[in-house]
């Protein structure tokens, strides 16, 4: 799977329509209308995010890795 950093991350969310809903320390928080589910991103200066994370917020986010690029 590629790495991507919590920025990065946090503009494929924003180009799929998710929407910042508040900032809390380092976590952005993402929610979609229509949807119950709440994104916490970790944005850690240009860091990638684990593999774990990353694969975990994708999988609530219903993204693919095409999403990715």
């Amino acid at each position: 799977m590629k790495s991507v950093s919590g920025k990065a991350f946090c503009k494929i969310l924003e180009r799929d329509g998710w929407t910042l809903k508040r900032v809390k320390g380092s976590h952005h928080i993402y929610g979609k209308t229509g949807e119950e589910v709440i994104l916490s991103v970790p944005v850690h200066s240009n860091r990638d995010l684990p593999q774990g994370t990353l694969r975990s917020l994708m999988r609530d986010a219903a993204l693919t890795e095409e999403d990715l690029d």
